[in-house]
């Protein structure tokens, strides 16, 4: 596993979008490719109104990537000091491999360049003491993003400041 993870706030996050848009301006994606989606759940009824749920989908940065055992070129690579799972462009060669390997659909064929894409946590900016750019930008601020035995702390947090909120 990466030592980082970026977690979601289901119960925060309206559906907007703007993660994903500002992933593609990152990364100067053109249309098709999402290195990161939210998927929508619903809309079901609860109680007499229409409810919908979103779920944050980025890379899972796997501890056993199938994606990087899959690609003859070593294209596809884990930085061993964090476990982020990444493309080298200059290995890769677009035979797609990596694609069809990944049982969450992770890897994106981008079209303008004849290679692949992933998410990759924006490593650039993790390499620089920052967050990704989808977690910047959030709107409900649902997101965040850090060391994942960090985590659980962060959500015990949220759920704190939630309670007192209600008090």
């Amino acid at each position: 596993m990466s030592k980082y993870y970026l977690f979601q706030d289901k119960k925060k996050c309206i559906g907007c979008h703007s993660c994903e848009v500002q992933c593609k301006i990152n990364k100067s994606l053109p249309v098709g490719p999402k290195l990161c989606q939210v998927i929508t759940i619903g809309p079901k009824f609860v109680g007499d109104l229409p409810k919908a749920s979103y779920v944050f989908m980025p890379c899972f940065h796997c501890e056993n990537p199938w994606c990087v055992a899959a690609c003859p070129t070593g294209a596809m690579q884990k930085r061993s000091k964090d476990g982020i799972v990444f493309v080298d462009h200059s290995l890769c060669v677009g035979c797609k491999t990596c694609i069809t390997a990944c049982p969450w659909g992770t890897p994106q064929w981008n079209p303008e360049i004849g290679k692949v894409v992933k998410c990759d946590y924006c490593m650039d900016r993790v390499d620089q003491g920052l967050k990704p750019a989808c977690v910047t930008v959030c709107t409900t601020h649902c997101l965040d993003f850090g060391f994942a035995e960090d985590m659980g702390q962060i959500r015990r947090e949220r759920h704190a400041a939630i309670m007192a909120a209600l008090e």
